[in-house]
């Protein structure tokens, strides 16, 4: 095996990680009502308490590349991430990001479906969150950074 096999291995590997990683914190976040969805929601909490969120995730498909407008939303809301110091993930599963979020209902009230694009996570206001998934997402996002890959992609695969 050559050492592109065996790095390509662990970094496959290594994505698996994340993304089981993910999924645990978005699990365990939301019977907690720690989960906001939806742009226009997450810029509001943004705005409100940006130390309380632990996590921001961006989500696309391949149709939402050339909505223009959602491109702007998240520029935006990279920018003020990366100001306050809050973590950042790209996931181009919006359909698997949907199941796993099913626990609230996977529709606005109105029967419309969520906007999923941007998920907040925020930290319980009763406790100090210590989630060991949560740890492993923020050591990816600062070892990303490191390698100046500022949003990290994820790749949520489907079940």
């Amino acid at each position: 095996m050559t050492f592109e096999e065996l790095s390509g291995d662990y970094s496959q590997e290594r994505m698996d990680t994340v993304a089981k990683a993910l999924e645990e914190v978005l699990t365990s976040a939301l019977p907690q009502g720690c989960i906001t969805v939806g742009v226009y929601e997450a810029a509001k909490s943004l705005n409100i308490d940006p130390d309380n969120v632990v996590l921001c995730i961006l989500a696309t498909d391949e149709d939402d590349v050339k909505d223009v407008a959602l491109q702007i939303h998240f520029t935006l809301i990279q920018a003020f991430c990366c100001e306050n110091d809050i973590n950042i993930l790209r996931v181009n599963n919006t359909h698997r990001l949907a199941e796993i979020l099913e626990g609230s209902g996977g529709k606005q009230s109105g029967g419309e479906p969520m906007d999923l694009h941007c998920v907040l996570v925020t930290s319980p206001h009763s406790t100090s969150w210590k989630d060991p998934a949560l740890s492993k997402l923020n050591r990816f996002c600062r070892e990303s950074r490191c390698m100046d890959q500022w949003v990290p992609i994820i790749n949520l695969p489907e079940r």
